[in-house]
């Protein structure tokens, strides 16, 4: 107990109470910290020996006092021990020691402020005078910096679907009799096969707009029959499909691979059609197919089911006597540079992915932002190019024009995960939550849904999580979430990875320096900050971050 106590209470008559002392107090944290836009405080204290009257009432009230206001926390009352009530008992004798929990919802004046514990005292039925007691200066609100290190986060753009080359597949199939490998005219006849010529036509007439791979072909026997027969005969299918491609192939003057296998018997096949079938004992013979790997075995298993045998001879086995030959080609679309030339002469003519894709061809924000508007002109239902257009305005920190350009994007696509958590992030950056947080449960397919999650729990608080979502990425908000862990070289190298650095990149830089004891560098990196940022001079003078600059020349003629 201080001196100053044990006078004070020497000094005071059974009926009054003596002044308390900032001794008598512990608060955690020291300096007080805004988390989650709160500023929660443990007040630990300790009524001492020979203070609390045994007809005494003592009311506690912690206030956090500022520039133009202050805010009441929980209060908490304790009795003398001839007192009764149900508030917590303080022995005369001995003194007492207590806790008490409080949060007080964060704003920024809190900066600079002082928490003062004030007291409603009274013995008996009069009223004593207990003086308020300052037990702590100011607010660390390092965490609320999330409203700006947001702006360096990434937002996601919308991707286009152009593709140069698309794969496309012509198949057609030809149909032998059995125990044959010639092929009938009448085949060559069916609508299959005239496609699968006509596409082969299509390819030579216009071998700017489709690029030829190859041919596959393969030929199968039904699996009725001896398998050294059948072997023989798939093998001549095998021949007689790919003589047909080639001759096609030879008179249209094309080239390609024919690239050609043959299988023995289609047990595969087989099975396919049996189970699509309306056979009568179609779940007996799917069971033999699957009791016998023997190809002999199964055959004469299926034959021992006469009407069996003689319904699949009339419906599936006539199926599997064939031949497939499947074209594999591509459509052509513009190149780069005919894309560029015709959005130069008629933007008109290029098809939405086209104009999107255009937009990738070039690193110019400004050339980007003229193509996503020309694309928004000519294909206003497509939410993409508003998107897109959303993320340079808010790159360019043109929160307002981003935020109305999202809202029409999602209201041609509301589900659109890469709008949602460019939302996410618009609400974030201006200090809505939980906004932010009702967007980002539709993003969680947005490719950038991690680096919002995280700006988001730094937030919240949670600033280990925040760290794990944001490993790796080299922002402002991830060097934030380093540094509210207390991971001060992981920050360093965040800050140093910053792509387009700004004034809150210096300002962060300051702060670690500031934390790790280097003091000159500190105020180096804050004469940056404010010199990109001049907002940040206001801030800088009020953070406890700086305590140790604050009465330091230097940084008071750059903050005045």
């Amino acid at each position: 107990m201080s001196a100053a106590i044990l006078t004070s209470l020497a000094l005071t008559s059974c009926n009054k109470m003596g002044e308390l002392s900032a001794d008598n107090f512990t608060v955690t944290p020291s300096p007080l910290e805004a988390v989650a836009g709160q500023v929660p405080v443990t007040v630990n204290g300790r009524f001492p020996e020979k203070y609390m009257k045994k007809k005494a009432v003592v009311t506690v009230t912690p206030e956090l006092r500022y520039a133009g206001g202050a805010a009441k926390g929980q209060s908490a009352t304790f009795q003398g021990e001839k007192v009764q009530g149900n508030d917590q008992e303080i022995s005369y004798k001995v003194g007492g020691n207590y806790t008490m929990k409080n949060t007080f919802k964060y704003v920024p004046e809190m900066a600079q402020s002082e928490l003062y514990l004030t007291f409603d005292a009274r013995v008996g039925k009069k009223s004593v005078n207990v003086p308020a007691v300052k037990v702590a200066d100011g607010v660390l609100a390092t965490s609320s910096l999330v409203n700006l290190t947001a702006m360096t986060s990434s937002p996601a753009g919308s991707e286009d679907a152009y593709q140069y080359a698309i794969a496309q597949t012509k198949s057609a199939q030809i149909k032998y009799l059995i125990n044959q490998a010639n092929i009938r005219t009448s085949e060559l006849k069916t609508v299959s096969v005239q496609d699968f010529v006509r596409t082969l036509r299509e390819i030579k007439a216009d071998q700017n707009g489709f690029q030829l791979d190859n041919i596959e072909v393969s030929a199968y026997a039904s699996p009725d029959g001896r398998l050294n027969f059948n072997t023989r005969l798939a093998e001549n299918r095998e021949k007689s499909s790919s003589s047909f491609v080639k001759k096609q192939l030879k008179g249209l003057d094309l080239a390609a691979d024919v690239d050609s296998k043959y299988t023995a018997e289609d047990w595969e096949g087989f099975q396919e059609l049996v189970s699509q079938s309306n056979i009568q004992d179609k779940e007996v013979i799917l069971r033999v197919l699957s009791m016998y790997e023997d190809p002999e075995e199964r055959e004469q298993q299926i034959k021992n089911m006469s009407a069996a045998f003689r319904e699949l001879a009339d419906e599936i086995l006539p199926e599997l006597r064939r031949a497939r030959m499947t074209v594999n080609y591509n459509i052509i679309g513009r190149s780069d540079d005919e894309i560029q030339a015709q959005y130069k002469e008629d933007a008109s003519k290029l098809s939405v992915e086209e104009l999107l894709y255009a937009a990738t061809l070039t690193e110019n924000a400004g050339e980007q932002e003229g193509i996503y508007t020309t694309t928004v002109k000519n294909y206003p239902n497509d939410y993409r190019a508003y998107n897109n257009l959303a993320r340079l305005a808010y790159l360019k920190g043109d929160v307002n024009t981003a935020k109305n350009l999202l809202a029409t994007a999602a209201s041609k696509k509301s589900d659109a995960p890469e709008v949602n958590a460019n939302i996410a992030l618009v609400e974030l950056s201006q200090g809505r939550s939980a906004e932010a947080y009702e967007a980002l449960t539709r993003a969680t397919a947005a490719k950038n849904y991690k680096e919002v999650l995280g700006n988001l729990q730094i937030a919240g608080g949670n600033y280990s999580q925040a760290a794990q979502n944001l490993s790796g990425v080299k922002s402002n908000s991830a060097a934030l979430a380093q540094i509210l862990n207390k991971d001060y070289s992981a920050a360093s190298q965040t800050l140093a990875g910053v792509a387009r650095p700004d004034g809150v990149t210096s300002y962060l830089k300051a702060i670690v320096d500031a934390r790790s004891g280097r003091s000159s560098s500190a105020l180096s990196n804050l004469k940056d900050a404010v010199a990109k940022d001049a907002s940040l001079k206001a801030r800088a003078a009020k953070d406890l971050e700086f305590i140790k600059l604050f009465n330091d020349s230097g940084f008071r003629n750059l903050v005045k």
